[in-house]
């Protein structure tokens, strides 16, 4: 009687340079937090997780991630919802974001073999666990066009070969050719600019218009407050509508900003911010776009009242 077997992926080191940005809905949470500590076991690879959020919204974050990363260290991406599908198509709308939805050992090899797969998509409600770890370690341990069970185990000819370093590259260019007049973003930029809510920023919507160094319109609901955070890059603000305060906490300094005002903020520094009307405002980044929280919500809120009240009655 035949049997068959589970395929066994080829088994070079993990990378010792891979940063993965990791992300799940709240069905995928679970599985994901479980993979999480399993990357934190291996040896070399940065972790970057970025919570449980709508299954869209941590997909999008997650292929902006990637696609804007430069090539070293490699960045990839592990995402997980009930099926690793809906993740899978947001995070696949940026460019040289090959994402792909894994529930086997096998689909892992044959993706990174054939598809060059950068960011994983698994199932929360139809993986197990121990499955899922099977599959992760597949996934990173598997090189681009390695023999996989989709060539029968053996080395690809060349002509495959030929064909599979083509097809990335020409994947990457698809949104270039679909819109070859469209290389003036200033021309267009408020005409049909759709803004996207900010996961981690409650009240705020934001629009890329360039990356790396990275530029955007950002928008803020009167009352929000953005808790103390700092960013890998220092970035330039030019307020265009509202007003509001930002503290400097590395500087222990305040700047209040309206309509026309600018400011600079080091790389690093930490800061905190509270919106007084509907605010928006143009902001550049000298590089990639990232944000790492220092306190929460509420943590703010409380800091910015009692600076609020001590002002109050002087």
């Amino acid at each position: 009687m035949a049997t068959t077997d589970t395929p066994t992926p080829p088994t070079p080191a993990v990378p010792t340079t891979l940063r993965i940005f990791t992300g799940a809905d709240s069905f995928g949470c679970d599985l994901k937090d479980t993979l999480l500590s399993h990357l934190r076991s291996l040896p070399g690879v940065e972790i970057i997780d970025l919570g449980t959020d709508k299954y869209y919204s941590v997909a999008e974050q997650i292929g902006h991630r990637v696609s804007s990363s430069p090539s070293s260290p490699e960045t990839r991406g592990l995402l997980a919802c009930g099926t690793g599908v809906g993740v899978s198509i947001f995070a696949n709308k940026f460019p040289r974001v090959y994402a792909s939805t894994c529930t086997s050992v096998a689909d892992a090899v044959n993706t990174r073999s054939i598809n060059n797969c950068n960011v994983l998509c698994v199932s929360g409600s139809s993986t197990s666990q121990e499955d899922g770890a099977k599959i992760l370690d597949a996934w990173l341990q598997t090189p681009f066009k390695s023999p996989c069970p989709a060539s029968g185990d053996k080395p690809w000819p060349n002509e495959i070969e030929s064909f599979l370093d083509n097809s990335t590259a020409e994947m990457a260019q698809i949104p270039k050719s679909a819109s070859p007049s469209s290389n003036c973003a200033i021309c267009c930029l408020r005409k049909g600019l759709e803004f996207e809510p900010v996961a981690i920023m409650p009240g705020a919507e934001m629009k890329i218009v360039r990356e790396s160094p990275t530029s955007a319109v950002v928008k803020f609901k009167a009352g929000s407050v953005e808790p103390a955070h700092h960013h890998t890059f220092g970035h330039d603000v030019l307020v265009t509508k509202g007003r509001k305060k930002v503290w400097n906490l590395d500087k222990n300094e305040s700047y209040e900003l309206g309509e026309g005002d600018y400011l600079f903020t080091p790389a690093g520094d930490k800061h905190r911010v509270k919106y007084f009307v509907d605010t928006e405002f143009f902001i550049r980044w000298d590089g990639d776009w990232d944000i790492f929280l220092d306190e929460d919500l509420e943590a703010a809120a409380s800091a910015i009242n009692k600076v609020e009240e001590i002002q109050g009655s002087i």
